[in-house]
Formats: structure tokens, C-alpha cells, sequence
């Protein structure tokens, strides 16, 4: 698979006053707990809560009147599924969404509210991507998978290219790493403008299958990770995403679920954002020194704020 800059910005004109234009913070105390100017982009205010709304929105867009009349289906732990049940909405289509029996009951009410059908299947023993492409055929439906899609993360990578065009010049790049598409995006848009960047994933430490897969030079299975970012426990890089990433990733950086806690507690304390767990990574990679040399110049990609209260509370202690 390619992807050009030009590609992320087609899906930049598509998207445009229909996904929000996220601010890009600035914090004294950040810059100071780090040793370096960040510039931090808040996926957390992005519509659905989360960068997944651009890709959906992107990919869902292009389908025929056919295709939109059939309806959508997708299989998501979250953000992914209230992305593609507002975009269908937003289309004045059908959603059905394929989510873990254990996803946080927020991200299922939510997906519900959208006006999608939600079914449920067990992460750890099931198959999502073979029980989605039987789903979607038994009813006729156009797929949008989460990140193994060229629509899909071209969109994810207008984030990055709205940081840059906002911010200028950045030595670094630093992404929460699932799936892949966000980073393949970002990855796109980054380095198409800014050649020298140096783009650095982050995953939690039960979940390095992206870092282990970059190190092999081919994609590695693990088992299912059981980490608090949820929307980061994935047991394979996807083999879309993986081709892009191989070629324009230069680090992963691990952290524990110790660190994205404290991450979330600084973003909220220091920043007054909210931000899950796996949308936290970035920051927790920054703050835990994972990532050394520092750069000067860091943009971070916040990349979702999906938790409810009592989750917050309860991670937070």
C-alpha cells in the first residue's frame, strides 16, 4: 500500500465542517515536567471523543448511494464504533457494530445513541475480524474496519497535518500506537511536510506488538493484552498499517498502566483535560522519560477522552 500527503489532505477537504478543527495546548508545566517546548493535540474534543471520527467519516463518505442505502458494519472496542455510528447518521444510513463484551459501558451507551445496533462477542476467544466479515456479509453491509483501510487512515492522519500547519516546525512526533492507523496517518502527513521528523509510537507494555512486529520486520502476534488502554489492546499490527509503518516509524516507546495514570492525572490536574487511557500513552511516554534525547520541539497527539466518571475516578485513586 502507498499513502501520500496528498491523500491525507483530500481527506482533510472531505472532513472539513464536519469533523472539528481540535485546538493544540500549550503548557508551562508540561514543557517543564518534560524539558522541551510540547505542543499537545486534543483528539479528547474531537466529535465522538476521539481521532476515529475522521477516518470514519472520510472512508464512509466515499461509498455509493447503493452502499449507504445497505447500511455499515464495523467491529471496534470503542471509539471506532461511535465514529462509524455517527458517520452513518451524519450519511442518513445504518450502522451495526460489532464491540467486546467487556468494553466500557460509556462507549457502548454512547454507540447506542448514535443510533447503531450494537452485538457483543468475547475479545479474548473470539475472532473480531472473521466474526465482522461474516456479520457484514449475513446482512449486506459495506465494512469499515477500524485502521486496515486507506480511507480510513488517511483520515486519521488530518490530525497531524492540522497540528503541523497550526504549530510549524516540530523535531518529533509522538502517537498512541493500536492498530497502526493513526500513526500511519500521522506518519504521512508528518513526514510529507516535515522530512527530518522523527515519529515515535507509544503502547503499553502488555500490549508491544507494533514494537516487537518493527523489530522482526514482519508482523508478530501476542496474546490479547489486559492493559487499562483498552482501545490499545490489540494482538497484531494490521498488515495495511504495518507496511506503512515500517517504512516511516523510527521508535516505539513502552509504558506501564502506572505511568498512563499518571499521565491522565497530570493532563487533568495541570491541563484540565480528560483523557482515557489509551489516549494518554503519548503523554505518559513523554512524562516517564521513555523517550531520550528529548526533543526540543515535541507535538503530541492526545488521541481520545472516552472514560466515564466512575472509571476516571476509580484509576485514578
Amino acid at each position: 500500500m502507498t499513502l501520500t500527503l496528498d491523500d491525507v489532505r483530500d481527506a482533510a477537504a472531505r472532513i472539513e465542517g464536519v469533523a472539528h478543527r481540535t485546538p493544540v495546548l500549550r503548557s508551562r508545566t508540561l514543557n517543564a515536567l518534560v524539558g522541551a517546548e510540547v505542543f499537545v493535540k486534543c483528539e479528547n474534543l474531537q466529535r465522538v471523543g476521539a481521532f476515529k471520527f475522521r477516518g470514519a467519516y472520510n472512508a464512509a463518505s466515499r461509498l455509493t448511494p447503493e452502499q449507504l442505502a445497505r447500511g455499515i458494519a464495523a467491529y471496534s472496542s470503542g471509539n471506532h464504533a461511535q465514529a462509524v455510528a455517527l458517520a452513518a447518521r451524519e450519511l442518513g444510513t445504518t450502522a451495526v457494530i460489532l464491540m467486546p463484551e467487556d468494553t466500557p459501558r460509556s462507549k457502548v451507551e454512547a454507540t447506542l445513541g448514535y443510533g447503531a445496533e450494537v452485538v457483543t462477542y468475547d475479545r479474548y476467544t473470539g475472532d473480531r475480524v472473521a466474526i465482522g466479515e461474516a456479520l457484514a456479509a449475513e446482512r449486506g453491509l459495506t465494512l469499515i474496519p477500524p485502521y486496515e483501510h486507506p480511507h480510513v487512515i488517511a483520515g486519521q492522519g488530518t490530525a497531524a497535518l492540522e497540528l503541523i500547519e497550526e504549530v510549524g516546525d516540530l523535531d518529533a512526533l509522538v502517537v498512541p500506537v493500536g492498530g497502526g492507523g493513526l500513526i500511519a496517518g500521522s506518519a504521512t502527513a508528518a513526514k510529507g511536510l516535515l522530512p527530518g521528523i522523527k515519529v515515535i509510537g507509544v503502547e503499553p507494555e502488555e500490549g508491544d506488538d507494533t514494537k516487537r512486529s518493527l523489530e522482526a520486520g514482519r508482523r508478530v502476534s501476542i496474546p490479547v493484552p489486559r492493559t487499562i488502554a483498552d482501545g490499545q489492546a490489540i494482538d497484531i499490527p494490521g498488515e495495511l498499517t504495518f507496511s506503512l509503518n515500517r517504512k516511516l516509524v523510527d521508535d516505539i516507546a513502552l509504558v506501564t498502566d502506572d505511568q498512563i495514570r499518571q499521565a491522565m492525572r497530570t493532563a487533568f490536574e495541570r491541563m484540565k483535560i480528560v483523557v482515557e487511557p489509551s489516549g494518554a500513552t503519548s503523554l505518559a511516554a513523554l512524562l516517564s522519560g521513555r523517550i531520550a534525547p528529548v526533543p526540543r520541539r515535541i507535538g503530541v497527539i492526545v488521541s481520545g477522552g472516552n472514560i466515564d466518571t466512575q472509571r476516571f475516578a476509580s484509576l485514578l485513586g
